[in-house]
Formats: structure tokens, sequence, C-alpha cells
């Protein structure tokens, strides 16, 4: 299965660590971002990584250069940085079939293969990850919304009031659907194409939609204070599986 990665933002919100570098680059445990996305992705079985760049790209493209692993790289250009469901489409043409999406700045230890294999049992037309974040955080979230039986009727892009506190994480699959629903998006009031908008296209389009409950962790690494605890939480398991 592809995977496509988005790792062309400026991480303005982590300045001044992304003055010089791409976001994606920030170490965290003194392993790049993107390298720890890579790393998770040939684990549930990436045969291609479709890397979309834009800020500062020369220095991804520089580093790790036509393969990771022995595991080809392509590289797709967003020049303008305009939301994930923008940068989805620069991916579009190296995309064959139903990929994988995973986001360059998230630190994950999770059950990562159950979205693949979920979307396959389901031949869903996209699955993801969902955990439950504190109410003030959903805000920086796409936020599903449910009804009394747990079902997905909404999916909104940072809202300033949350109908819940369940919140998609950075891990998707999706079938070429996504394409499609990513070229109806209307800018949002932030003038982003957003891929929460996206997905709710297809859901109300009555698309298979799966929502995964995530077992264990991770970090969205926004800010400073994120990369410190993400650096916490991987020292701590490190010291337990030491200790084991």
């Amino acid at each position: 299965m592809q995977a496509v990665v988005l790792a062309a933002g400026k991480g303005t919100r982590l300045r001044p660590l992304t003055d010089a570098k791409p976001k994606v680059l920030v170490e965290v445990n003194d392993t790049p971002l993107i390298e720890d996305v890579f790393d998770n992705l040939l684990e549930i079985g990436a045969t291609e990584l479709i890397v979309v760049v834009g800020y500062k790209q020369e220095q991804i493209i520089e580093r790790y250069g036509d393969a990771y692993e022995g595991v080809p790289i392509t590289y797709a250009h967003q020049r303008e940085q305009l939301g994930l469901a923008h940068a989805i489409l620069q991916a579009q043409p190296h995309v064959d079939d139903d990929f994988i999406l995973m986001l360059g700045d998230n630190v994950f230890r999770a059950n990562l293969s159950d979205v693949v294999n979920r979307q396959r049992e389901d031949r869903a037309d996209a699955a993801f990850l969902v955990e439950q974040v504190p109410y003030e955080e959903a805000t920086r979230y796409g936020v599903l919304d449910t009804n009394e039986y747990g079902e997905i009727v909404e999916v909104l892009e940072k809202p300033e009031d949350p109908p819940s506190n369940l919140v998609m994480t950075g891990i998707y699959t999706f079938t070429p659907a996504i394409f499609h629903a990513c070229h109806l998006v209307q800018p949002s009031d932030r003038g982003e194409y957003e891929l929460p908008d996206a997905i709710d296209l297809l859901l109300q389009s009555g698309r298979t939609i799966d929502a995964i409950r995530m077992d264990g962790w991770r970090v969205d690494v926004g800010y400073a204070e994120d990369r410190d605890r993400a650096e916490e939480l991987l020292g701590t398991r490190s010291e337990t599986t030491q200790q084991l």
C-alpha cells in the first residue's frame, strides 16, 4: 500500500525551532519527526512513500533522497500551504489505488495497523484513528459529531463550540474517492482547504467511513511543549522496556 506523508508545513508555532528547518525535521529524542513517521509506516507495510513537501523542501529531499530503508520515495510539491485537502491533491498524480495518509508532525505509539486492516475488511472509503481529548483542546482538530448510536453524522474542522471531544488523529486510509471530495471542498474561514471538510463530503454522500478508537498514544507536535511531552513519553517507554 502506498503511503502519503504531508510534510509541507512551516511550523510557525514551533518557532524558533523552525526558522532554519522544516517542521518535520524538528527532532524528538534526536530523531526527526518525519523519520519516526517513516518508521511507523514501514512497520505497517507501506511499499512506497509519497512525501508532499513545501517549506524548505530541499532539506528533506537532500536528507532522504529517493529511498528510506529500501522503500522508494516520491516527492510531490505544494508550492502554497493552502490546507491538508490541497496538500493531498498534490499527491494525486502519484497514487495508484487505496493509500495510507499520515501527517508528518505526529508521534504515534498506537494501533496503526488497525486502520489498514479495518479499511480492507469493510471496503470503507475512509478509516482513521480517533481519540478523546479535553474539550478545550478539541478546537485544534477535526471533531466528530455522533448520534445516540455512536454513528458519525458530521465531521467539523476546528469548531469554536465542539459538539464532542472525539477527534481525528493523524493517520488515515482512503480510497481514491477522497481526491474528488478534496476537489469539491471550499476554502474555510482560514482560507484553507480542510481535510475534515473533504471527509464530511464523503460521509454526506453515503460513503462508508470507519472511526477506530486509538489504543496507545500520540502527540501532535504543534508547539514546543508538545515536543517536550513526546520526548517524556518516549523516554518513559524506553525506561520501562529496559526494565522488562
